[in-house]
């Protein structure tokens, strides 16, 4: 009687040894939207308060978003590396644009690159009809922020932020909520090796 040769055990798929970078990404994105829409609000007006944004712009919503969309390129995520990239650098240039700003009346280009934005974040959230519930619903959020917001600095308000501008902060603050629960779900759900939150695939 000939003995089988043990067939050997199909090899594990390559790890591309990165982590998903995404929960880093709709984190610093949530923060800083969430600190710049409060603002936005009215809600607290003080002095200085701008400061606070641009630190997270910079380097919370700027940088890591930034690094969060090229180690995505590295999974080969062309929704993730394109979104965390450009929002990334949509932080990055707030900063800049506030910090260098010479403080002439602007209120038409800052409606048009706002506008801009939300064209993009439009097109974006037609891609994330093939993500999840969650992320279409950051996604769904955001374009909407973005248009008041560009209506808004069109309003060119000179007694505080404008109505339009106000009601962007406080779908801002939900679009924050929004990307801090879709960065909760990934992180508790890969850290338990269960669906702990549901993100609704589709």
């Amino acid at each position: 009687m000939s003995e089988t040769p043990n067939t050997p055990a199909p090899a594990p798929a390559p790890s591309s040894g990165i982590a998903d970078p995404a929960p880093l990404g709709l984190a610093g994105f949530a923060m800083t939207t969430f600190i710049l829409s409060v603002l936005n609000t009215n809600m607290i007006s003080e002095k200085g308060g701008g400061d606070v944004v641009l630190g997270l712009a910079l380097f919370y919503g700027g940088l890591a978003q930034l690094l969060a969309g090229m180690w995505e390129y590295r999974r080969g995520n062309t929704f993730g590396a394109t979104a965390f990239s450009s929002f990334g650098a949509f932080w990055l240039s707030y900063w800049a644009i506030v910090h260098w700003s010479s403080g002439e009346d602007a209120h038409k280009t800052i409606g048009l690159y706002l506008f801009a934005w939300f064209l993009f974040t439009g097109y974006m959230t037609v891609a994330a009809l093939r993500t999840s519930g969650a992320i279409l619903g950051v996604f769904g959020l955001l374009t909407l922020t973005f248009l008041l917001l560009a209506i808004g600095a069109w309003q060119n308000s000179t007694s505080g932020p404008a109505a339009f501008t106000k009601i962007g902060g406080f779908v801002g603050i939900i679009t924050a909520l929004a990307a801090w629960y879709a960065s909760l779900a990934a992180v508790a759900n890969e850290t338990h090796k269960k669906q702990m939150f549901p993100t609704w695939p589709r």
